[in-house]
């Protein structure tokens, strides 16, 4: 197989030269706002700043397109991880709080039917704090497959999304995907459309890729009239709790996340298939083929699994809809010498907040540990209303503000102003942010200017607080590894174990603790 050339693209360096590549028209409002400043909840009294005009740049980040009939070259090469060695012994692992039988069975690459038997287990969901498991051996089916299916940049909501008209592309298809509308809830009806932008949006995963998994899948995006199978579970997971498009596309874009995230921290050395096949993953692959890997890996057996990861199966759905997937490569997307800018901590001065979670997933569970929590220092519990303020952590554009998330384009420390775009450079996710007082998208904010008020709105939670997460250009950026987030000078540090950690500054530590007793030493202010 032969394979074309990645574009290396230095985004702040060359975009003042590169010149205007692509005028797209973006439906968000980010003139001055029609209200007067006495109607903005979100500016305190002291502060009143009139809205900023932000104007939109050219798109910098757009690579070269391969000249029709040119050789096609191999993608660069990834230097190989250093994974997790393979176990050689049986060991024994003690039950904690929260674990399933198919977490433990994963994280220690045998199948949930291997430990069943090495325990004399009666069922895989009756599980003990505190019992000891014998975890068996593994037996590698040989060693995985090294053939790059995309980059890292289509796996994530990255800059080339900016440009892709998914509208367009959806309706120009014709299939079933294009007539489709579903009831999310109670009141919210979506099209075919709306739900694959939500999803795209919310996890942070490129919406070609989702196309392209649904047509693999079902035939959705192509076929008027798919298999009759297909209807309740288009994306191949029979789970009766995941039926209809958004359940089943949700699950895809966790199970995409989960894949590509413990490929970046080497986190994983094998897939665990259904029929208990275990393969040992090729140290050479990309993140955002270690993605598609793990996703397949959840739902085909070995020789399914092998087509659907080679250049029989997606990759060539991708390539017929798209083009040469490395065509659209982005790259590097985390470029050498990245740094956060400066932060500030989201709430406002003099007021006590407690530091409830330490690093954690920044969207549902496969996301990277992106995102911090906290909450008003108070002594009510549970998801109650509240009359404090989450503000700015930084100076930037509101790009998206709905359902409990408002997404904040932060500026470039390289002095680059908001572009208007989730999909390139630094965004905040603010979540769980009451409708109440929320502040609307096209809001130019500085750094402790108002968001809203803290609650349970958006997502899941069991108390009021403000979920906090980072990306760049797409990617969910860590909060306990090389890019520390860092607020007002506290840096969060993680132990190892999901919410647990801690913020530290000049030789202080805030300990992350669920509720906002003072006496846990979970609590700070500005």
């Amino acid at each position: 197989m032969t394979h074309t050339r990645k574009v290396s693209v230095r985004f702040a360096s060359i975009s003042l030269r590169i010149g205007i590549l692509v005028l797209v028209a973006l439906s968000l409002a980010c003139s001055r706002s029609m209200q007067s400043e006495d109607d903005l909840p979100w500016r305190s009294p002291e502060q009143g700043a009139e809205i900023a005009e932000v104007t939109h740049t050219p798109f910098p980040f757009l690579p070269a397109t391969r000249v029709p009939g040119a050789p096609v070259l191999s993608p660069t090469p990834d230097a190989p991880r250093n994974l997790p060695a393979q176990r050689l012994d049986p060991e024994q692992y003690v039950v904690q709080p929260g674990d399933t039988l198919g977490q433990i069975a994963l994280r220690y690459g045998v199948s949930i039917e291997q430990i069943m038997q090495a325990n004399q287990l009666t069922s895989p969901d009756v599980l003990n704090v505190g019992q000891m498991l014998e975890i068996p051996v593994p037996t590698p089916e040989g060693l995985g497959p090294d053939f790059k299916i995309l980059p890292d940049s289509e796996l994530v909501y990255g800059p080339m999304s900016a440009i892709f008209d998914l509208p367009g592309f959806v309706i120009g298809q014709g299939g079933y995907l294009s007539q489709y509308n579903e009831k999310i809830n109670d009141e919210t009806e979506l099209t075919g459309v709306e739900i694959v932008q939500r999803i795209a949006q919310n996890y942070s995963v490129n919406p070609r890729l989702l196309l392209a998994v649904l047509e693999y899948q079902s035939g959705w995006v192509t076929q008027v009239s798919p298999a009759k199978k297909s209807l309740e579970y288009p994306l191949g997971w029979r789970d009766p709790n995941r039926k209809g498009l958004y359940r089943q596309l949700a699950w895809t874009a966790n199970q995409l996340n989960r894949g590509y995230y413990l490929w970046r921290v080497n986190g994983v050395a094998s897939w665990l298939l259904p029929d208990g096949k275990v393969i040992p993953i090729a140290a050479t692959i990309n993140a955002g083929t270690a993605g598609v890997q793990h996703f397949f890996g959840q739902l085909y057996t070995f020789q399914e699994w092998k087509i659907a990861v080679s250049a029989d199966g997606l990759f060539s759905v991708y390539q017929r809809f798209y083009g040469y997937p490395f065509d659209l490569a982005v790259e590097p997307l985390l470029p050498p010498g990245l740094q956060q800018p400066v932060l500030q901590l989201p709430f406002e001065p003099g007021v006590r907040w407690a530091y409830t979670g330490g690093p954690h997933a920044g969207w549902d569970s496969g996301s990277a540990w992106a995102a911090l929590d906290f909450a008003p220092d108070n002594d009510t519990w549970g998801c109650v209303t509240s009359d404090e303020w989450v503000t700015a952590v930084g100076d930037g554009l509101i790009v998206r503000s709905e359902d409990g998330i408002v997404i904040q384009d932060i500026n470039d420390p390289s002095g680059f102003p908001s572009d208007g775009l989730e999909q390139t450079g630094w965004v905040i996710l603010y979540l769980h942010i009451e409708t109440r007082h929320r502040v609307a998208a096209g809001t130019y904010l500085r750094a402790g200017e108002r968001i809203g008020h803290p609650s349970c709105e958006g997502g899941i939670s069991t108390g009021t607080h403000v979920h906090l997460a980072r990306r760049y250009n797409g990617e969910w950026i860590p909060a306990d590894q090389e890019l520390p987030f860092v607020l007002d000078g506290w840096v969060s540090i993680g132990v190892g174990v999901e919410y647990d950690g801690f913020l530290e500054k000049n030789g202080r530590r805030i300990v992350a603790e669920a509720g906002n007793d003072t006496k846990k030493n979970n609590t700070l202010k500005r």
